[in-house]
């Protein structure tokens, strides 16, 4: 039998990916590239690209962001996983390590059953004198095909050429420069830093709605049923979720039985006041407990009516999953989902304390979206939180909310990317100088 040849879209793919790479003018442009790119044939949950320095391992790109968050909980626990996992990658072909299989130390046991998934793929990225440039681990959850991996070679060859390209530095042999060369050099570098520029940030961003609702329980009791998916669109009067009825209606019925009781007794007092004196007497009393168990019953039928939610307008129903509110029990006033409106999207930005610059209302936004990053949406911000919070990653940021101008069909709901703030325009020298300006303050007190 001859042997089966790979698709003509499998070659065309893994030749665009040789050709992303070549067309890398950067460090950080390849091991974006090295992230993202290999998705397509090889889906992943996330994708590491690390260089190698001796004993330490330096985070270049993670799949789906521009840039890592810096000092997050994730990130420091990756620091000590990623000089074990190039202690684990020996030689130069594609390494899988399983977790059922490795002896894991102590201290990466907690992060990887919190973070990663079955198995990591950890492909060595080697000079061709044989040293190591660089580590990238793709976190999966079972092996790759073997003849997928065979067919990849030419692409791991191609990573290390162009990482080897773009790192290499040739020797200038018999050539210094001289005093006057170095003034002149020095006086345009002080000239470029005058130079005016746009200051700008990049943050984590979320599209939501600018309008929405909090639907939250109308009373206390146990979620029945939740009758919608999670970003189900719904219109005005749709059934949202259902309150457990069974301890009202019982109620109902033992206080339908009191009323009847009262009424009884009210009935049999009226009849004997026309010749006893005493029954006059008790009619006020009968009268008015009659009135308190019909009030009582009322107030239970009011309930059973408020146990069925309907949706006061038409938007989309956002929350996590129907399966973690049923038979949960909830109190009055507890937040259920939210009822956005789909059609006055706007960006939810965290922006890191790190890279915080003064932004004002009006300041111009550009965000690129994971899912569409050739599409990037514009805005203006709308307003600034005043104290900044910890987030869900564990980064003190600040919560802005910015317009979306003339939002697209594809500017959904949920969708994640990296938004960048456009803030005052300043000199090259201040927007160069300013971070280590800070952090040299912040060490010396000065």
């Amino acid at each position: 039998m001859t042997e089966r040849l790979p698709s003509p879209q499998l070659l065309l793919a893994l030749t665009a990916l040789r050709d992303r790479a070549m067309a890398a003018t950067s460090l950080n442009a390849l091991a974006f590239s090295m992230a993202n790119d290999l998705y397509q044939l090889l889906p992943f949950h996330q994708a590491l690209v690390f260089a190698h320095h001796g004993q330490a391992q330096e985070l270049l790109c993670v799949s789906g962001l521009a840039r890592p968050s810096e000092d997050s909980p994730y990130l420091i626990w990756l620091e000590q996983a990623s000089r074990w996992l190039n202690e684990q990658t020996v030689g130069q072909e594609p390494c899988w390590l399983a977790r059922e299989a490795l002896d894991l130390p102590e201290s990466l046991v907690d992060g990887w059953s919190e973070w990663w998934p079955d198995g990591v793929l950890c492909i060595p990225i080697q000079q061709p004198e044989g040293g190591r440039l660089g580590l990238v681990c793709l976190l999966l959850e079972a092996e790759p095909p073997a003849a997928l991996l065979t067919l990849m070679q030419g692409v791991w060859q191609t990573w290390a050429y162009c990482w080897h390209s773009l790192t290499h530095q040739p020797r200038l042999l018999g050539w210094r420069p001289s005093r006057r060369q170095l003034l002149l050099v020095a006086l345009v570098a002080g000239l470029m830093l005058l130079i005016p520029v746009r200051q700008s940030a990049l943050a984590p961003a979320e599209i939501v709605s600018r309008q929405s609702q909090v639907i939250s329980s109308p009373l206390a009791g146990v979620i029945a049923e939740v009758e919608v998916r999670p970003n189900q669109a719904v219109s005005a009067g749709t059934p949202l979720f259902r309150l457990d009825e069974t301890t009202l209606r019982n109620r109902a019925e033992v206080l339908t039985q009191e009323v009847a009781v009262a009424d009884a007794e009210l009935l049999a007092a009226s009849q004997r006041a026309f010749d006893n004196p005493q029954s006059r007497r008790e009619l006020t009393l009968l009268s008015g407990r009659a009135q308190q168990k019909r009030a009582e019953l009322n107030g239970v039928q009011l309930q059973l009516g408020r146990s069925q939610v309907l949706a006061p307008a038409a938007g989309v129903a956002v929350f996590s999953d129907a399966n973690d509110w049923l038979g949960k029990p909830v109190v009055t006033g507890e937040r259920i989902m939210q009822l956005a409106d789909p059609a006055r999207p706007a960006m939810r930005i965290q922006l890191p304390v790190a890279d915080a610059i003064a932004l004002e209302p009006g300041a111009e936004v550009a965000l690129f979206l994971t899912a569409y990053p050739l599409q990037p949406l514009r805005g203006k911000i709308l307003e600034t939180s005043y104290q900044a919070q910890t987030n869900a990653e564990g980064v003190v940021a600040y919560r802005l909310l910015a317009s979306i101008e003339e939002a697209p069909d594809h500017a959904r709901l949920g969708l994640h990317g990296t938004a960048k703030l456009y803030g005052e325009r300043v000199l090259l020298g201040y927007y160069l100088l300013r971070r280590p300006l800070a952090a040299l303050r912040a060490w010396s007190g000065l």
